[in-house]
């Protein structure tokens, strides 16, 4: 970290492009799930620099210079006000005695990206360049001409990043991020410029100016609704997210949510109305069903499905399908039409076993009025399907919003009720289903979620170091004997709320390609101790005892084998998790997940800790992790 490198956040822009919304709030406020985008990016350089941070101002200055007051990083902030607009290189020029003691990151304060700050700093610094460029190959962008060492030779039509097709030779397109040594502003002019004049200009001079590639990066010039939109559901997306509600919005229970929705501060929703892949930046929402579109105090931006989410450019000959999907699968689901409605095609790896159990578990579940989607049509040569489309709202997303325990408890009794369906199933009637039939959740399976747990999040992720093995070996044995001996039944065996999908406000079923032959218990576990959502009060309990009221009618269940067996059902479930939650983000690279791992770890060492006499190895473990 350099202490003492600045930032300069051009911000004096007027978003001709962005309105209507620049009417109400410059661009740089323009809000990302509760924050301003440049509060984003000065977070982000606060993780490299506690340097001061300068700000040029024009439009709606006021508002900005407001927000500078009152943030976290007032007193680093100064601000250079322009009257007329000086350009990008003009500003640097104006704001030459505040940058002149040192080097400073710029950044466009209205560019979103992953683009690695401390790289792009090193590099400038190792290789002692008077500008270092963040730049990517971007075709439509693409207008810095490089020499064949990566230098900086010529910049076509600056200022408005158009490259140039009657010329040949490499060229990049420029990120709006580059790090500068002081020197720089000698090549500026006074007055209105843009920053390609220095640039020329010191390589002219013999000065290095050098780009830095950094193609594959995800970056978002949020200069249009569209791109905006984007940037927002990536942004979902990146945190396996398809629903943000302000902490402001004491309550949206009368708002149907489907697809992906940001509710930002200062709105109103006091009328029944529904929403689906909708923006609301402010003000009052009507009693009509919104669409696909950005919504402010008096404006609605209409938009289409591919603008807010893009396309899968990885789909092969899908190429242009709008990707769906927020969890840890490797499999790939796209919305598509079918005739007058929309379905979900499901593309499979070719060595993915779980297609066909995917395919026959359907038919099977189906056939027992078990409520998961239809499916229309398979094509197991290529590894498609094509099914119903249930929408995006898991359980997981429609806890987001806040509702009273009442509503809460309703729905996980719908829940509960497909629960009690699937293992209430007659045994007998697994010979329907042969690929279910073989597949028993045994000591085997038991004993290999422990080691999952062991490698993938305690030695993994948690970096710990195991001693005693031996013992411990002892009781995860005795525990997975345990959990085997139960009395057996059909079970989903990933029973938890983002497998659980709400349309029509009824609950709905997937991802029930993993059901096995084993104890009911390890359902109930991983629905009611699920680190996805913490019940408040008794709701767990009385839900539990309502499952249990219902399994009992009848004698369907035991009440004491299953209370024994819930208890070692949830260590399993616990430990399952977790390694799960290792493996997804380590492996995978969805980091999202380890922020459950918190809650996960909570209920584990909670659990465990209630058993310490019978399993004080494990107890010991877990209590250091």
């Amino acid at each position: 970290m350099d202490k003492a490198l600045k930032i300069f956040l051009p911000a004096a822009g007027l978003g001709e492009r962005l309105r209507p919304i620049t009417y109400h709030m410059p661009k740089p406020l323009l809000p990302m799930l509760g924050k301003p985008i440049i509060e984003t990016i000065i977070e982000k350089f606060s993780l490299v620099s506690f340097g001061k941070i300068g700000i040029n101002l024009h439009y709606k200055a006021d508002m900005i210079r407001d927000w500078a007051m009152n943030s976290a990083f007032s007193e680093r902030i100064e601000l250079f006000y322009e009257d007329p607009i000086l350009g990008t290189g003009g500003a640097l020029k104006n704001a030459e005695k505040f940058l002149s003691d040192g080097y400073f990151l710029v950044h466009n304060s209205d560019i979103v990206s992953n683009i690695d700050f401390s790289l792009l700093i090193e590099t400038h610094f190792s290789e002692g360049n008077i500008a270092t460029l963040a730049t990517h190959d971007y075709p439509k962008y693409n207008n810095v001409v490089l020499d064949d060492k990566g230098y900086v030779m010529d910049v076509e039509n600056p200022g408005m990043s158009m490259p140039n097709p009657d010329t040949e030779g490499k060229k990049v397109a420029y990120t709006g991020i580059a790090v500068y040594s002081p020197e720089i502003l000698k090549f500026l002019p006074d007055g209105v410029s843009h920053a390609t004049v220095a640039w020329l200009a010191a390589a002219k001079a013999g000065h290095k100016v050098k780009f830095l590639d950094f193609t594959g990066c995800y970056w978002n010039d949020m200069g249009t609704p569209s791109a905006y939109a984007l940037a927002i559901v990536d942004v979902l997306r990146a945190d396996g997210e398809t629903i943000y509600i302000h902490e402001g919005i004491s309550d949206c229970s009368n708002i149907e949510m489907d697809g992906y929705v940001a509710i930002e501060k200062g709105c109103v929703l006091d009328k029944k109305s529904s929403l689906r892949n909708c923006i609301i930046l402010e003000g009052r929402i009507e009693s009509k069903a919104y669409e696909n579109c950005i919504i402010g105090p008096d404006f609605e931006i209409p938009l289409n499905e591919t603008e807010m989410f893009g396309v899968d450019k990885d789909a092969g000959e899908d190429n242009g399908l709008i990707l769906i999907g927020t969890g840890g699968s490797d499999r790939k689901y796209y919305r598509v039409r079918k005739d007058s409605s929309m379905a979900v095609l499901v593309r499979y790896k070719k060595d993915d076993t779980a297609f066909h159990r995917h395919i026959e578990y359907t038919k099977f579940f189906r056939s027992h009025q078990i409520p998961v989607p239809e499916l229309f049509e398979a094509d197991p040569q290529n590894m498609t399907a094509m099914f119903e489309d249930l929408g995006d709202l898991s359980l997981y997303s429609w806890l987001k919003c806040r509702r009273s325990k009442e509503q809460t408890e309703e729905m996980y009794r719908k829940v509960l009720d497909i629960l009690i369906h699937i293992h209430a199933m007659p045994m007998d009637s697994l010979h329907e289903c042969p690929l279910l039939q073989e597949k028993i959740f045994d000591y085997d399976h038991f004993r290999w979620e422990t080691d999952y747990f062991i490698e993938r999040f305690v030695k993994g992720i948690k970096r710990v170091a195991i001693k005693g093995t031996s013992v411990l070996n002892d009781e995860l044995h005795m525990l997975a004997s345990k959990a085997g001996s139960f009395t057996k039944t059909i079970v989903h065996r990933d029973f938890q709320s983002q497998n659980i999908m709400i349309k029509n406000g009824l609950p709905r079923l997937i991802d029930y390609q993993g059901a096995r032959i084993g104890p009911p218990a390890y359902d109930v576990a991983s629905m009611l101790w699920d680190p996805y959502h913490r019940f408040e009060g008794d709701v767990r309990e009385r839900l539990l005892q309502y499952y249990i009221n219902r399994r009992t009618q009848g004698g369907k269940i035991e009440i004491n084998e299953f209370m024994e067996s819930l208890v070692v059902c949830r260590l399993q479930r616990h430990m399952q998790a977790l390694g799960a939650y290792g493996f997804l983000s380590e492996v995978k690279g969805k980091r999202y997940f380890l922020k459950h791992a918190e809650e996960g770890l909570r209920l584990l060492k909670e659990d465990v800790h209630a058993l310490q006499l019978e399993y004080p190895a494990l107890n010991a473990l877990v209590a250091t992790l």
